[in-house]
């Protein structure tokens, strides 16, 4: 594997992982932190953590019908991080399934339009039809 120079930008990475439902807010916030903890500690810098909540998962895992979904968003300019952090997020028996994709320079201009998105103010379009 090549190793990226100094002048280039590092990686950036989205992660996104189930937490089991069975945990109560406190417990699964604890593994947010964790997580996000284990990230910072290894040199990666968090962009940005977007909690999805509880959701139905499509099929059953490990008997169960639904999930805490976080994406996290991180760039880490160590290739060889991905391998050592899939091997902590497989030890953790409270999360059920995760995936860390590397971002592509499509990828990732099709995160800073989402990013946009999600920070500009949403227009109510019934307020502007009342004051027309």
């Amino acid at each position: 594997m090549a190793k990226q120079s100094s002048a280039e930008q590092p990686a950036m990475y989205e992660l996104m992982y189930i937490i089991n439902p069975v945990l109560n807010d406190e417990q699964t916030q604890d593994i947010a932190a964790r997580v996000l903890k284990f990230i910072t500690e290894n040199g990666g810098d968090i962009r940005e953590v977007v909690e999805m909540g509880s959701q139905r998962l499509a099929y059953p895992i490990q008997k169960k019908r639904n999930g805490f979904y976080v994406n996290v968003y991180f760039t880490h300019d160590d290739g060889d991080f991905v391998a050592k952090f899939d091997r902590v997020m497989r030890i953790n028996d409270d999360i059920m399934r995760h995936m860390v994709l590397r971002f592509d320079a499509k990828m990732e201009r099709y995160y800073q339009e989402k990013k946009a998105e999600r920070a500009a103010p949403r227009e109510e379009p019934e307020t502007e039809a009342a004051e027309a």
